[in-house]
């Protein structure tokens, strides 16, 4: 798209990059006076480096800041940001080295997280938790303590720590984090022996709670509050209809690309956890909600199904997929709503309307069908009926 639209003339050394500049933010779907008020930054720095008769390859980010303070005390606006991203990525402005040389801890935990990614095939959510947790226990340890030397006096120990104050669930995910460290590090010969026995197990019975369905027609009621006669409203009720209806993690919906929808076949193709790629059918109603938010979906580079609705437009993230759910319950007039509950909602449906345990593993792609065993207790008539009267109670 020509420049001069935009009625922003750039001159200086800078001038050759200009269309380029342009063309990234129009893609990246910026607003026209976004564009406008960057080229003028833009326009500025060039202008500034043949005053003082500068090459762009001598420009620096703290030039760039010094610049911005300037500009900021004067009144003015100064949005240096999209500028110093482009110049880096053209390769005018040199990329910043870490200020701070990355220790041994560093690179250990960099790749304890590959691994997590890699091998495991564990999400970007749990490899951070995991990262977190692993970073928390090595740096309390002693700097003079080999690894080597481990004990599971010190697993224990720093598990009590941790985990008072919190809930069993949240003392689990920390002991599981633990595990997970200590079977690397057994596995990449950094210490002896296999300690993640070593780990104590958080007491508590699994399946002790009901899975958190939704009442009957509440789903209804958060897909109706999507108002379809805009982008983001289309957006929202397509990425709803795809939780609701095919029963997929916030981060498998955040995950989808464009490819991943065969409409020859009818089939979406989603990669789940542990690295695994399932073929799911798509229902009639879902692909409509996909068609029609797609028709009006901006043309951008990213190959990401659904984007975000301010630029850049760039991949939805698994945290905005919660956030669109829990708007919607918020519309509704209804408490604070997961898209996981809309995962356990379907297959209560489907198991009141007579689906077997393993056809709901089988949607849910659960790997064992223990974990779809907590749905056989969502169907409290049944288990009313099965009740025995409390021996001497009244009859």
């Amino acid at each position: 798209m020509p420049v001069n639209e935009y009625g922003v003339r750039v001159s200086g050394p800078l001038e050759p990059w200009t269309r380029q500049f342009t063309s990234g933010l129009v893609r990246l779907g910026y607003a026209r006076g976004t564009i406008c008020n960057s080229l003028r930054i833009f326009g500025f720095v060039s202008r500034w480096l043949e005053r003082r008769r500068l090459q762009p390859r001598e420009l620096r980010a703290t030039q760039l800041e010094q610049l911005s303070r300037a500009r900021r005390s004067g009144g003015h606006r100064f949005g240096r940001s999209k500028v110093l991203q482009f110049l880096r990525e053209v390769g005018v402005v040199a990329r910043e080295r870490p200020a701070a040389k990355r220790t041994a801890l560093d690179r250990l935990l960099e790749r304890y997280r590959e691994y997590l990614a890699e091998e495991r095939g564990l999400s970007v959510g749990v490899v951070r938790w995991y990262g977190i947790v692993a970073r928390r226990f090595l740096e309390r340890r002693p700097r003079e303590a080999p690894l080597r030397r481990l004990s599971a006096g010190e697993l224990r120990e720093f598990l009590r720590e941790q985990a008072r104050g919190f809930s069993k669930g949240q003392a689990a995910h920390i002991a599981g984090a633990l595990r997970s460290l200590v079977r690397y590090l057994h596995c990449v010969g950094l210490i002896p022996g296999p300690l993640a026995g070593a780990v104590p197990s958080i007491s508590g019975w699994r399946g002790a709670s009901l899975p958190q369905a939704l009442p009957p027609g509440t789903v209804g009621t958060l897909l109706r509050g999507c108002d379809r006669r805009t982008l983001i409203g289309r957006r929202d009720y397509a990425v709803m209809m795809v939780l609701a209806r095919l029963g997929l993690r916030a981060g498998e919906v955040a995950g989808l690309d464009l490819d991943a929808i065969d409409w020859r076949h009818g089939e979406m193709v989603v990669h789940g956890k542990g690295k695994t790629l399932s073929r799911l059918p798509l229902p009639h109603d879902v692909g409509e909600a996909l068609s029609a938010y797609l028709v009006r979906r901006p043309r951008v580079d990213s190959r990401a199904l659904f984007l975000r609705s301010r630029a850049p437009l760039q991949r939805l993230t698994q945290t905005g997929v919660t956030h669109i759910v829990a708007l919607a319950a918020q519309r509704a007039g209804l408490a604070r709503t997961s898209p996981h509950q809309l995962r356990h909602t379907l297959a209560t449906e489907m198991l009141r309307r007579g689906a077997t345990l393993a056809h709901i593993a089988q949607v849910l792609r659960h790997r064992s069908l223990s974990t779809t065993a907590i749905y056989a207790k969502v169907d409290r008539v049944a288990l009313r009926e099965l009740a025995q009267p409390w021996p001497g109670g009244v009859a």
